[in-house]
């Protein structure tokens, strides 16, 4: 079977986007002289654009200016003559559907349901979703291609300046430190283990002589802010600078750089999280709404997921806006020794 151009979608968040990587470099494999183009949701390019095995990276804004049913119909007609010759969809969506309806491209793949894919999409398969993880999903849409599991290991290629502005970081500010890293923000705001407990974290390893970088995304910096000079607080004179707030300081890629060189690091159930995992760094990971039956946990022998056991989880497959029972017990339960125990494991103290 001779491919020459292959568009692979999946616009939807940060981690869905890594944990496509496997799949990507198993359409490399397999087709090597292929063009593999990543088509994901606008503001990640920078993320991917020095990635190995890629031929373009190309942000669709799907909640912004190509909102709506009439820009997922032009960007297919654009395709259509753009020469590809394999599509293949993450999604289920109607609008995903009408992309790959209109583009016209003579091998496409996707989901078998909802129903209209089965008009959008030349093959379906099945996602299986209660019973494969999110990776293992994906490969069900490589299956048509004669490809099967396992799947390879995939790794995260930065653009050079990012790793560059990452390693004078350390040079000039950290050393030879133990570096965690926290992570506290969430799109989901029930996904968020409280602020004074990561706090508390960060006070713990300061104490310690582990140096803390507190990270935050845009609308991140006041709670960063205050974690970090709680921290400060409670560590003391010891503290001295061994608590950074660098919330608002990085963009995506150098964001990924810098959690690259952790030696461990804290996040709640998040796009960062998947970015510490994806690099190898060991991982704590703090569930609430969510569950890891849902398949989008963090993946190799590094990462540690806690969660409370609770008959209420999960509510959703991203969690809500508000815990529905008011309480939000599925975060609150977690408790601060438990994850501190977890972390002095993972940075050997």
């Amino acid at each position: 079977m001779e491919l020459a151009k292959i568009g692979v979608w999946q616009t939807a968040f940060l981690g869905d986007a890594l944990l496509s990587l496997p799949m990507l470099a198993a359409l490399n494999a397999a087709w090597p002289g292929a063009e593999v183009h990543f088509f994901v949701r606008r503001g990640l390019e920078d993320l991917f654009s020095a990635q190995e095995g890629l031929a373009g990276v190309h942000g669709f804004d799907k909640r912004g200016g190509q909102k709506g049913p009439a820009a997922a119909l032009a960007l297919g007609r654009d395709l259509s003559g753009r020469g590809f010759d394999l599509w293949i969809s993450a999604h289920a969506s109607l609008r995903s559907a009408l992309v790959a309806w209109s583009s016209k491209i003579p091998w496409r793949i996707g989901y078998d349901r909802p129903w209209f894919n089965r008009l959008a999409y030349t093959q379906t398969v099945d996602r299986a979703f209660a019973r494969l993880e999110e990776i293992e999903r994906l490969f069900q849409l490589l299956a048509p291609l004669g490809i099967a599991l396992p799947a390879p290991k995939a790794r995260l290629t930065l653009p050079g300046r990012a790793v560059e502005k990452a390693a004078r970081f350390w040079d000039e500010r950290l050393g030879r430190d133990k570096v965690l890293g926290l992570h506290p923000g969430s799109t989901w705001p029930t996904k968020c283990w409280p602020a004074e407990r990561f706090a508390r974290i960060a006070a713990l390893a300061a104490r310690a002589g582990v140096r803390v970088l507190v990270f935050g995304g845009p609308g991140e910096e006041d709670l960063a802010g205050r974690i970090a000079a709680r921290a400060q607080a409670e560590a003391g004179e010891v503290s001295g600078d061994r608590v950074l707030d660098l919330a608002g300081g990085l963009d995506l890629p150098e964001l990924a750089a810098f959690i690259g060189r952790l030696d461990a690091c804290l996040t709640n159930d998040s796009g960062p999280m998947h970015l510490a995992w994806i690099q190898d760094v060991p991982l704590t990971a703090l569930f609430g709404p969510t569950v890891r039956s849902l398949g989008f946990f963090p993946r190799g022998p590094g990462s540690t997921v806690l969660e409370t056991d609770l008959d209420c989880r999960p509510c959703g497959l991203h969690g809500p806006r508000r815990c529905p029972l008011g309480h939000q017990a599925c975060m609150t339960g977690i408790e601060v020794d438990a994850v501190w125990a977890a972390l002095e494991q993972k940075l050997g103290l």
